[in-house]
């Protein structure tokens, strides 16, 4: 039987798409093409402009730091919109009130709107004493509250910091430095020991609630005598600061907690940041404090400073690595 007697049966013709050779040709002709164009753009190399690198992020690509385009951009809103620093009087819609008078108002008014009668605090999840809803623990530094932000910046990106990075900060107070790395570092990467109660009252029911950061989980301690040991043994850390803690300690003690401390901090590559002076060192000499340092296993590395953002202040920082493994 022959392809064209199979095909002529004598069964009725069947209607049907008739495809004729030309048309067959074209097709290929054009897939071809296709296929010929779609490998040369992917051979040839990407002519893409890419944005140019930002300050630090880290390895989880978080910007830290602000760039000059973005110090550029915040003055040309001010101008374009015709700003100046004004006095902070009465005016519509707005009262000034010190912090004094803002709790004033919030133990006799309670708020615009409130729940009243015994179980009115049914309604809050975690109530919050009202020094420090009106802040007043922001004002326990000798500096402004911002200057917490400028130490963030300069001790992530000294040590290259990623949020994955093991942190602890010795005497974190009120978080006005730790709520910084609590934000770029993954859930219960930074641990603090401070000794302060109302400090970490005001870290605990107000710093962390307000600033959406419970989730985060840091593992804060109440401690004192430079006690360790409830954040584990096996504990590793890649930075351990202590900003304007050990000039208001006893040499003797600030010793104690660097020989704890040396095991913990990861050989070579890990940090320890200690702000203002070293005074617990060089009291001892050069030669003497080297030793000390050495029998520790630590090492100094020398003096930093760093400038801050918005307010004319520097800040002294005194660097140590761990020298052996």
């Amino acid at each position: 039987m022959t392809m064209m007697a199979f095909f002529s049966s004598s069964s009725p013709p069947q209607k049907g798409v008739v495809v004729t050779v030309p048309v067959l040709v074209l097709a290929v002709s054009v897939a071809a093409l296709t296929l010929f164009f779609l490998a040369s753009s992917l051979s040839a190399p990407c002519s893409c402009s890419f944005p140019p690198p930002s300050p630090f992020s880290g390895d989880g690509g978080e910007r830290v730091s602000a760039t000059a385009a973005d110090i550029d951009w915040v003055r040309d809103q001010i101008r374009g919109n015709g700003l100046h620093m004004q006095d902070n009087v009465l005016r519509k819609g707005i009262n000034p009130r010190t912090r004094a008078q803002q709790l004033q108002d919030l133990i006799q008014y309670k708020g615009i709107s409130h729940y009243d009668g015994p179980d009115s605090d049914n309604h809050t999840a975690l109530p919050c004493p009202g020094e420090l809803l009106v802040e007043e623990h922001h004002s326990n530094y000798g500096e402004p509250w911002a200057g917490g932000r400028d130490v963030f910046e300069f001790l992530a990106e000294s040590t290259n910091l990623s949020p994955n990075s093991q942190v602890l900060e010795i005497g974190c107070g009120t978080l006005r430095v730790g709520l910084h790395f609590i934000r770029y570092l993954a859930p219960s990467r930074f641990h603090c020991l401070e000794r302060d109660e109302l400090s970490l009252m005001a870290a605990l029911r107000y710093e962390l609630p307000s600033q959406g950061l419970l989730h985060k989980r840091p593992v804060i301690v109440r401690g004192e005598s430079m006690d360790f040991t409830r954040f584990g043994d096996a504990v590793s850390y890649d930075l351990i600061y202590a900003s304007a803690v050990f000039l208001h300690m006893p040499d003797n003690l600030v010793w104690t907690g660097l020989e704890r401390l040396a095991g913990k901090l990861k050989p070579f590559v890990g940090r320890i940041y200690v702000s203002h002076n070293i005074k617990f060192c060089s009291r001892l000499g050069g030669e003497q404090c080297t030793k000390r340092l050495s029998d520790l296993g630590l090492e100094y590395l020398g003096k930093k400073t760093h400038d801050s953002l918005l307010f004319n202040h520097y800040e002294i920082w005194f660097e140590f690595r761990r020298s052996r493994a």
